[in-house]
């Protein structure tokens, strides 16, 4: 069996796959043994997905660790029990005549530092076992909040129900979470309704390849498209 190529893959991640999934058909389609990826979107999300594959995986937890940027749209007026779109409504509020200073204001007070708690819905991990399982089952278990920083939360569009926005926040954000606390804070609800990832530290969308495109590759093409760990300059 030849080596697992080595390099860093920008994928335009699709909306339904998970990111595991995503992992999992490069890892088939090319028969690499070692593929890993860096921050995870969730099935509805879409836009950059970073993989690592063979000895580049030892890059993880550094090139995890870097700032995220996003464009994503609001919903108001409906809640869910996942913050997004994938989840079932859990209250809806007639959105009441918001001005676009008003809910530019109200985007304004959620840059800086914030203290955030996981929603129930979510992959990370209580005692080994992710959240989204137990949420399945009807339980809830206490979350400790963990501290992040929003460094840009700008409104692109305002379309009611519709706010369409960008955002540039650090590591282990949750978007939805922040959309589900604006809906909150408007008086009516809100959930995310949409969300693309356009950067991840220096690595951008821009370059990424679509995940059809890359499963029509040969090895060679594969190899040739990869980033090659050197070239981040870290």
């Amino acid at each position: 069996m030849q080596p697992d190529p080595t390099g860093i893959l920008l994928v335009d991640k699709p909306t339904g796959p998970t990111s595991h999934d995503v992992v999992d058909r490069v890892r088939r389609c090319f028969y690499v043994r070692s593929v890993g990826h860096c921050g995870t979107l969730d099935p509805m999300a879409t836009g950059l997905l970073v993989l690592l594959l063979g000895k580049a995986t030892k890059l993880s937890e550094r090139l995890m660790g870097e700032d995220k940027e996003y464009e994503g749209t609001l919903k108001l007026g409906v809640a869910t029990d996942s913050q997004d779109a994938d989840g079932a409504i859990i209250a809806e509020k007639p959105v009441p005549p918001l001005t676009e200073p008003e809910i530019r204001a109200a985007f304004e007070g959620f840059k800086g530092d914030l203290l955030q708690t996981p929603p129930m819905v979510s992959a990370k991990k209580i005692a080994g076992v992710p959240l989204y399982k137990l949420a399945r089952k009807g339980k809830e278990v206490e979350r400790k909040p963990r501290l992040v920083h929003i460094y840009r939360f700008d409104v692109l569009r305002v379309g009611l129900p519709d706010v369409d926005f960008r955002l540039s926040c650090t590591k282990g954000t949750y978007v939805r979470t922040i959309c589900h606390e604006l809906g909150a804070k408007l008086g009516c609800g809100g959930h995310l309704s949409k969300l693309r990832r356009t950067a991840s530290g220096r690595l951008r969308l821009e370059n990424a390849y679509p995940l059809s495109m890359i499963e029509g590759w040969t090895r060679q093409e594969l190899e040739a498209n990869l980033i090659h760990p050197f070239d981040l300059k870290m």
